[in-house]
């Protein structure tokens, strides 16, 4: 990248430098109140694994395709 490239958002997985296509949105229901909200980014191969571990600890609240989030 140079220095007249805007800086890409990156995956949230362990050692994934891909662009993030998604967005993650949750949180932690024992130490967040509902409305705060929390984000993982997402490359398509890793959105379903980012979105299962979120979700087999019912933290997963919803995911967007990163073009459209508005958050």
């Amino acid at each position: 990248m140079n220095e007249t490239e805007p800086d890409l958002p990156i995956c949230s997985a362990k050692g994934c430098r891909s662009e993030a296509t998604w967005v993650l949105v949750w949180n932690n229901p024992k130490i967040h109140s509902p409305e705060r909200r929390k984000t993982w980014l997402a490359c398509d191969e890793h959105r379903t694994y980012l979105s299962d571990f979120l979700s087999l600890r019912n933290f997963l609240r919803e995911v967007v395709a990163r073009a459209d989030f508005t958050g």
